[in-house]
């Protein structure tokens, strides 16, 4: 298990920042992140200073088995995900990692999280390029190696096949049915450990 923090973990040592990378203003980056059911990560992130936003669906299975009923059957290769569209002026990839790791789930459980259990489930980054890889593989070997989790980080890298949009009624799930008890037991204290941890970062979320 992951250990329950009131602190975010360390910074990524190594980043893809503004205007550092060759990034050109008003430039808009994707990034595509698996953390247990998509509807709690998708609730952290659209509240992330410099996201854009924020898509649930699919990614690692095939076209044919994207929809919601077959990949819950847990024999499609798709993990739940989000597919994120942020702002590298104002956030960094790497600051987008430190939220995944520290708030959005537990990256030592493997195939769950919590009681959801399964590979679609599973914690994984998909990558669009190769920087995002170094970046993502070299903080999960800093993370490791300082031992800020109980146990190793699970958590897989691998390059972004397709990602596939989820159904309608996934989307923004958590705010469309803030008193449903899934989302006030599991997604509810994710928000408030970033409005803890990286109160700096917060930005007000409306619907679109």
């Amino acid at each position: 298990m992951a250990t329950k923090r009131s602190e975010p973990i360390p910074a990524p040592l190594h980043d893809l920042t503004a205007p550092a990378s060759g990034y050109e203003a008003g430039q808009k980056e994707a990034a595509v992140f698996a953390g247990g059911c998509f509807w709690g990560v998708q609730s952290v992130f659209q509240r992330v200073k410099g996201v854009i936003d924020t898509v649930v669906g699919y990614s690692g299975g095939s076209a044919e088995t994207a929809n919601y009923r077959t990949v819950c059957e847990d024999w499609t290769g798709h993990a739940e995900a989000i597919e994120i569209t942020y702002d590298p002026s104002v956030v960094s990839y790497g600051t987008l990692l430190r939220i995944f790791f520290s708030v959005v789930h537990d990256p030592t459980q493997l195939n769950r999280q919590g009681n959801d259990i399964g590979t679609s489930y599973r914690s994984a980054i998909f990558t669009v390029n190769e920087e995002q890889a170094r970046v993502a593989q070299e903080y999960i070997r800093q993370l490791d190696a300082a031992h800020i989790f109980l146990e190793p980080i699970v958590t897989t890298v691998q390059p972004l096949g397709t990602f596939y949009r989820g159904e309608d009624y996934h989307q923004d799930y958590a705010v469309h049915n803030p008193q449903n008890p899934y989302i006030q037991v599991c997604d509810v204290p994710k928000v408030a450990a970033l409005e803890q941890q990286f109160p700096d970062l917060l930005q007000p979320y409306h619907l679109r």
